[in-house]
């Protein structure tokens, strides 16, 4: 099989993002899902004030830059006014299950009709590496040097078990963490996107994600991240799909 650059990937900008990231993974099974259902310029991309802001710069379509915390009730709003478009919010953990878990909740409340594409890395990236709500017990991070304590800071939040009897279209959970997953990840996000054009409602697809630079495995030990999500994020955060009305398995 020829590996082919998806049609809207700009390959003359730099991406912006750390050595071992998982955005750009992310952005591109999103852009392979674009040009297989041929939506290249009826896409719109809801952004955060966060690390999914530098995919500006790789992708080209159109698309909105949200206050912090709020790229998924942009999105509704957006989709709201032009329905005829597909849109796509890509908030992180950080900023769709913290400062703005009152618009991920309300808009699967109204069975909104767009995709929230949350990208999970268990910390807050671009601020420094700050304890998130999906950051694992124990976990260190600069909010939290002696690793998160459940007694002191709670259990982490987990999307499936808030959502999880909602009435909305699609809830998944995949991972970059190899190959094999990357696959299963881009069905997932295609499917959602499959979902929104037949009208079907509120998709969130979540992609757990290594952030090598915050979780101390930078430049040399990236690699070591893939290590760290097999071995602890993954048998935190199930994988698979838990909501899908109507439809087949990934």
């Amino acid at each position: 099989m020829k590996l082919t650059v998806p049609s809207t990937i700009n390959r003359e900008n730099k991406s912006g993002w750390c050595p071992g990231c998982g955005h750009g993974i992310i952005m591109r099974m999103l852009a392979e899902a674009v040009d297989e259902l041929g939506i290249q310029e009826d896409i719109i991309l809801v952004t955060d004030v966060a690390c999914g802001q530098l995919a500006v710069s790789v992708v080209e379509w159109n698309d909105i830059g949200a206050a912090h915390g709020r790229p998924i009730i942009t999105a509704a709003g957006a989709k709201r006014a032009r329905p005829d478009q597909i849109v796509v919010a890509n908030p992180g953990d950080g900023s769709a299950y913290s400062i703005g878990i009152e618009s991920t909740i309300h808009c699967a409340l109204r069975n909104e009709n767009i995709l929230a594409l949350v990208t999970n890395n268990c910390v807050f990236g671009m601020t420094g590496g700050q304890m998130s709500p999906e950051s694992l017990p124990g976990q260190v991070t600069t909010s939290s040097p002696h690793g998160r304590d459940p007694k002191v800071n709670g259990n982490p939040f987990d999307v499936v078990k808030t959502l999880g009897k909602f009435d909305i279209a699609y809830l998944a959970r995949g991972s970059v963490s190899s190959p094999a997953n990357v696959i299963k990840s881009q069905k997932m996000i295609k499917k959602a996107l499959e979902k929104q054009m037949r009208g079907e409602g509120f998709c969130l697809v979540e992609i757990l994600s290594p952030c090598p630079t915050n979780w101390g495995f930078a430049d040399d030990k990236a690699y070591k991240a893939l290590e760290y999500m097999k071995e602890h994020q993954e048998k935190f955060y199930e994988l698979g799909e838990f909501i899908d009305k109507g439809g087949e398995k990934a």
